[in-house]
């Protein structure tokens, strides 16, 4: 009782200062509750973050350790991944299966912004939590959230966890009585109701965030609706229906979090942040060429094309440079392998060959290659260039005549110059495979090292390899050995525990033919061991038009499984075979250009059909955030825990963090459970990542 009397009294101290206080210092936007997500304590609010905002939260009290991950994807829609520690109960009652492991939920939450806050009305949002898991702390909301000086009011009505206490009668049983009752069993892990959704008691919860007069320093007062009554971790004593907290930011980049819940309750925590959108890469590099003119006679001097593709490779990014002409039209054609956004390549290009042009060339047209086949032309008017290199008066500037093309590449022509391609290559980079939240260990890794040659037999005909070396892993916790009991589907992915142990393995070794077939078409034919778990030939066509909202490909494989039981035993197959293949379409909506959708049907790797959908954001910084499920002909009986395939992933270029500018990109995945349904083949090389430059949205 005293403590509690000490965060009342301090409290009302505080208000009582900035009442009499005549400025406030500027809001340092919302914060994050302890599941997660804008809100104040246990209960949500309707603040969304800024977009792009990333937050890594942490908190820890008697009953419960949560750990969340909450991303503003848009303005209007923040999406929230928490795994819960249950600190009071054993993630299974078998010892040699998951050991003294506590355990671990798994959930994710939604909320969507229905309008913003004016003048006289709140924002109010709607949202659930725990979709997809097993209800543990399912619950849904409809918030309203309102300013008023260093105030900011909520006020809501929580159903499920958050309604538990039913201070209010549910509105929606006036409707139908079959909302007055809700079903509170807990459900199988990765399974999707939605028909309990707004069933059962509701009550009202609601609270005041306070920014104090000293900027770092904000108070929360909350009142719930939750009475605690059917908690998983058992009996749960609740005093008071108010909660009290405190939140101070540490840095920028950093939240330091301390509340009393329940009247009995101690919760502590921290947020870690940073904004997707706002990040930028900070590396050194080498000044574009400045525009110093000398042109040339119509036949190039080999010394002067020397000095040119060197600085085409080495200034501009473009590998395996040439310069062509024909006519009045010069050409410059490479693979940009130095500068995530092409752009940047193309102008540093077009200022190399403008320094030494001949007189007679009216227009520059550089292709980008990717794989030895082209992908855009990017066509630019000499004239109106070199008006822009000059510089313009001011208030006459005129547009940069300047185009992305379907690729063009010339038949023949009258001079060509070239850097002699390397046809070997070799490298080892670091790899680290992960998975979190299974039954036997929450956090399984796989640190290893990749050996990766490349072989260019001809232009078209690539051979590649990779051997993978294990330096250590934790995957003998995987004690995935059998699948349920009803369910007839070949094992295509949960040996993964059997060919992990292996010391050394060929990760993959095959050949694959590349072509550009003309009118924005590209093809490829592939065989050999062509993934960890399988081996077998397969060939993909990519229809994708420059700069277009879509996209369509397709994919047939015939494959089988490589043997599991040792690294040598790698090198043959199991009788297991199967064709497998999608019809993929890809499209990024007129409205919302930094956002990729991939629908795919076919046949997969257990010979399951079905579809798979991929949605993916792209941030200005480059990183992108995604998601994707698969449903198939296989019932959630047979495909076991999970019910189908899912999961997120974000990809990260690198160039955020190196020294000098790079196209590389690192990717996280996360994948709940690795069950055999919806599993597809994991191939080397699609098109659709090849053809990147083919869009200017995606960087």
């Amino acid at each position: 009782m005293m403590k509690t009397h000490a965060f009342y009294s301090l409290l009302a101290l505080c208000v009582s200062a900035a009442c009499h206080a005549e400025t406030y210092p500027a809001p340092i936007g919302p914060s994050q509750s302890d599941f997660g997500g804008t809100g104040l304590l246990q209960t949500p609010t309707a603040r969304m973050a800024r977009e792009g905002e990333f937050s890594l939260n942490y908190r820890d009290n008697d009953q419960y350790r949560f750990y969340s991950a909450s991303v503003q994807l848009f303005p209007w829609l923040e999406t929230t991944l928490r795994y819960t520690d249950v600190r009071t109960k054993k993630y299974s009652n078998v010892e040699a299966f998951s050991g003294d492991q506590t355990y671990k939920d798994k959930a994710f939450d939604l909320k969507l912004r229905l309008w913003e806050e004016g003048y006289w009305l709140p924002e109010v949002a709607i949202g659930a939590r725990d979709i997809g898991g097993t209800g543990l702390f399912d619950g849904e909301y409809i918030v309203a959230s309102k300013a008023w000086g260093p105030f900011d009011f909520t006020l809501g009505m929580g159903w499920g966890y958050l309604g538990t206490s039913g201070n209010v009668k549910n509105p929606f049983c006036s409707y139908d009585s079959k909302f007055c009752y809700r079903d509170n069993r807990y459900r199988q892990a990765g399974s999707f109701d939605s028909s309990q959704m707004f069933h059962g008691p509701a009550a009202l919860f609601g609270g005041i965030e306070y920014q104090t007069p000293w900027q770092p320093l904000r108070l929360k007062l909350e009142y719930e609706g939750n009475d605690y009554s059917h908690d998983f971790a058992g009996k749960i004593d609740q005093k008071s229906k108010f909660n009290v907290g405190a939140i101070y930011r540490a840095a920028d980049w950093a939240d330091v979090n301390l509340s009393y819940e329940r009247g009995n309750t101690l919760m502590f925590g921290v947020t870690l942040r940073t904004n997707f959108n706002t990040l930028r890469p900070s590396y050194n590099d080498s000044p574009k060429p400045a525009y110093r003119p000398e042109p040339q006679d119509a036949i190039l001097q080999h010394s002067v094309v020397a000095n040119q593709l060197t600085l085409l490779k080495y200034n501009a990014g473009f590998a395996d440079p040439q310069i062509q002409t024909q006519g009045d039209t010069l050409y410059v054609t490479g693979e940009q392998v130095k500068y995530r956004d092409s752009r940047e390549g193309i102008d540093r290009a077009n200022r190399i060959i403008m320094n030494d042009l001949p007189d007679n060339i009216r227009t520059l047209r550089v292709t980008e290659n990717r794989l030895n086949m082209p992908q855009v032309t990017t066509e630019t008017d000499v004239a109106s260039l070199k008006r822009h290199l000059e510089g313009e008066a001011l208030g006459q500037e005129t547009p940069l005549a300047q185009t992305r093309e379907t690729p063009i590449v010339p038949d023949k022509t009258e001079q060509g110059w070239y850097i002699d391609k390397s046809r070997f290559d070799f490298r080892v980079d670091p790899v680290l495979n992960q998975s979190f939240g299974g039954p036997e260990s929450f956090y399984m890794y796989q640190l290893g090292v990749m050996g990766t040659a490349d072989w260019w037999v001809t232009d078209h005909l690539l051979t590649t390899g990779s051997l993978f070396a294990n330096i250590a892993n934790s995957y003998d916790k995987f004690n995935y050995t059998n699948p349920p009991n009803d369910s007839q589907l070949p094992r295509v992915r949960t040996h993964v525990r059997e060919y992990v142990e292996n010391d050394i393995y060929v990760n993959n070794l095959q050949a694959n033919y590349f072509q550009y077939l003309g009118n924005n078409v590209y093809g490829q034919v592939y065989g050999g061991y062509l993934e960890t778990m399988f081996g077998g030939v397969g060939a993909e066509v990519l229809y994708r038009p420059v700069d277009s909202n879509w996209a369509f490909g397709i994919d047939a494989n015939y494959v089988k499984q490589r043997d599991w039981h040792s690294a040598l035993d790698m090198m043959k197959f199991t009788d297991y075979s199967v064709k497998t293949g999608n019809l993929t379409a890809y499209w990024t909506p007129s409205f919302a250009q930094n956002v990729l959708v991939k629908a795919s049907i076919g046949q997969y790797l257990a010979g399951d059909k079905g579809g798979t959908l991929d949605v993916s954001k792209h941030f200005d910084s480059g990183i992108v955030v995604g998601a994707y499920a698969t449903i198939t002909n296989v019932s959630a009986q047979e495909y076991g825990e999970g019910n189908f395939t899912k999961g997120v992933y974000v990809s990260v270029p690198l160039d955020l963090f190196t020294s000098g500018p790079t196209r590389s990109r690192a990717n996280i995945g996360w994948t709940p459970l690795t069950r055999d349904g919806g599993q597809q083949l994991g191939r080397k090389f699609d098109l659709y990542s090849i053809t990147s430059d083919k869009s200017m949205n995606f960087r």
